[in-house]
């Protein structure tokens, strides 16, 4: 696959060493205004680095757009005439919807949202991805871009902004709790690194189970919970303190606020 970044800033930049390290490309173009700190991954030999959207365009068949909001539109209206049939777009644009992005382009355009995080430099990613209704014959494509970089699921466009926030800002909210479970480690008398070394993989094994089992996470929780046990000790004293109220309050903050951004 003939792939093009444009924009590679963090996201950017983490799904193209997704893409690498899962060789993923036959030929990829990375696009920035500044290209000092991206200039190193031409060490790849299939990979050039240029701040010519226009040159990237023409030379790829797979365009994955991961600008500011902001400057979006503009570029899409100075790449439309290099736009050819085969090209596919795929944006990671919070906010900019399909039909914006039709408005431009056109309803023939291939087009497929996606809101990747950026676990996807190190192949883990949750994706979710929507198409118009031209996209859909290429959401297989797509599919197989953010498989060899974690897991997808095709959602309705309705759906993306909470998929913003339980996925992409998610993965903040997931480091702030290992964040917390290695400070009461070091509470418990483990150094930082210990500790940290406890919960990261603590919290992983946690995820694998869920993923291998399919259980609900209260029979994985019912396992390890005896009657009078620390366990339920600590889960009982971590709801009287409000972690699962605080949880979901934070995350429909953080909808609440995307949706602000989309209403202005």
């Amino acid at each position: 696959m003939k792939i093009a970044i444009i924009g590679t800033g963090n996201l950017g930049l983490s799904i193209a060493k997704g893409i690498l390290n899962s060789n993923g490309a036959t030929t990829m173009y990375l696009t920035k205004r500044d290209t000092k700190s991206i200039q190193h991954f031409e060490k790849y030999g299939n990979v050039t680095v240029t701040t010519n959207n226009a040159e990237a365009v023409k030379n790829s068949d797979i365009l994955i757009f991961a600008v500011q909001p902001n400057h979006f539109g503009q570029i899409l209206e100075d790449i439309k005439p290099l736009l050819t049939e085969n090209h596919v777009i795929i944006s990671t644009i919070t906010g900019f919807s399909i039909e914006k992005m039709e408005r431009i382009l056109g309803k023939a355009t291939y087009i497929v949202r996606s809101m990747p995080n950026t676990a996807i430099s190190v192949g883990k990613s949750m994706t979710c991805l929507c198409t118009n209704q031209q996209g859909k014959n290429r959401i297989d494509l797509a599919k197989s871009i953010f498989n060899r970089m974690g897991h997808t699921m095709e959602i309705p466009e309705s759906q993306m902004q909470a998929a913003t926030v339980i996925c992409a800002s998610g993965i903040a909210f997931w480091m702030r709790l290992i964040r917390a479970t290695t400070q009461g480690a070091i509470q418990l008398g483990f150094d930082a690194k210990e500790a940290q070394e406890l919960a990261m993989h603590t919290c992983n094994g946690a995820a694998d189970l869920l993923i291998a089992s399919g259980n609900h996470p209260e029979e994985e929780i019912d396992k390890v919970t005896t009657p009078m046990g620390c366990t339920i000790k600590g889960l009982n004293e971590m709801e009287i303190q409000g972690l699962s109220s605080s949880l979901i309050q934070g995350i429909v903050a953080s909808f609440d606020k995307i949706t602000e951004f989309k209403s202005k």
